[in-house]
């Protein structure tokens, strides 16, 4: 039977975060860097990996994105993306999200695999900025990804930008420009309270309405579907005809938690039915301790039964997640 929640939500998508590192350390994220999880054993091994998916997409889900930290530190990644693949038909696509810096090294065997797609986060354009927001001078190695998913026939590629006041949203016209002369879709996302330096705040947040109307002003754009469904952007496209595609995902000042379809895999195992949940359930622990498949089965339905209604970053009594973006699996 499919996954549904008590608010009549079906679950078709799964974030699968594979390891809580990343060699990059943006201020939105790991500003001072963390400590990886306590031993290798305690991240979920690639065969558990292949067996929780399958049961997932027994159980309804269409979508598996593999994220990280850095999902391609994960040491034999084309391994696992070849396992998943056997998932198919059943499994609709199979995406991986990374900040691109080894991609070129392993793209070709990635598609080879059976990889679907690939997001690539770029926050800016400019090296010195770029420097600053993820504290690595790795600009170059990000640019050489794009190039290296369009020449393996990657298609779409999304790149993915957080927007924050003060940083780079001097830079939204210029990622829309990119975007055109790229062919690519370009992502702009609202700043979030997940950051390890707990330095968030809504002054920093540049709304998707505001970065709407800055691309609009300059590049007219189009939406292209009256509805966003379950997916978590507004998609826009040019209203000259130029190639590429824009999309605003705006989780802080425009939520589209009624529609939402994800759950969330960590690396060591816990099922996150929020990116800001508050409660984990750890799947590992009972898979490890010898659960039959029923077993697994009725822990993650029971686990999907308790997701929250909505996130809740624009109350009072908000409190950020004990665990940053890098080890949930955004």
């Amino acid at each position: 039977m499919p996954l549904f929640d008590t608010y009549n939500r079906e679950i078709r998508d799964l974030r699968i975060s594979l390891t809580d590192r990343c060699n990059f350390r943006c201020f939105y994220c790991l500003p001072n860097g963390e400590p990886p999880l306590a031993r290798k054993e305690t991240i979920l091994t690639f065969e558990e990996i292949e067996y929780l998916s399958e049961i997932f997409v027994s159980l309804g889900i269409e979508k598996i994105r593999l994220t990280g930290g850095e999902p391609l530190l994960r040491k034999d990644l084309p391994a696992l993306v070849s396992q998943l693949a056997n998932l198919k038909p059943a499994l609709k696509d199979l995406a991986l999200t990374t900040n691109g810096f080894d991609f070129p090294r392993q793209a070709a065997e990635l598609k080879v695999a059976g990889l679907d797609r690939v997001t690539i986060s770029l926050d800016s354009l400019k090296r010195e900025n770029f420097l600053d927001i993820t504290g690595i001078d790795a600009l170059d190695k990000v640019f050489a990804a794009i190039e290296s998913a369009r020449s393996i026939g990657f298609d779409p590629i999304k790149i993915n930008a957080v927007i924050v006041r003060g940083r780079n949203d001097d830079e939204v016209v210029d990622f829309a420009r990119f975007a055109r002369e790229n062919d690519v879709s370009f992502r702009f996302i609202e700043f979030m309270p997940l950051d390890s330096g707990h330095e968030w705040n809504r002054e920093m947040v540049v709304g998707g309405r505001e970065i709407h109307d800055a691309i609009n002003e300059v590049f007219p754009l189009k939406l292209k579907d009256n509805s966003r469904g379950s997916e978590t952007a507004w998609r826009y496209e040019f209203a000259d005809g130029s190639p590429g595609e824009i999309g605003i995902i705006a989780p802080v000042t425009e939520m589209f938690c009624g529609a939402c379809s994800r759950i969330r895999l960590t690396a060591d195992g816990h099922i996150r039915t929020c990116l800001f949940s508050t409660t984990e359930y750890n799947l590992r622990d009972h898979l490890r301790s010898g659960a039959t498949r029923s077993q697994v089965v009725e822990f993650i339905a029971d686990a999907v039964l308790k997701k929250e209604p909505r996130h809740y970053i624009n109350d009072s009594k908000f409190v950020q997640p004990s665990r940053t973006m890098s080890f949930i699996g955004g």
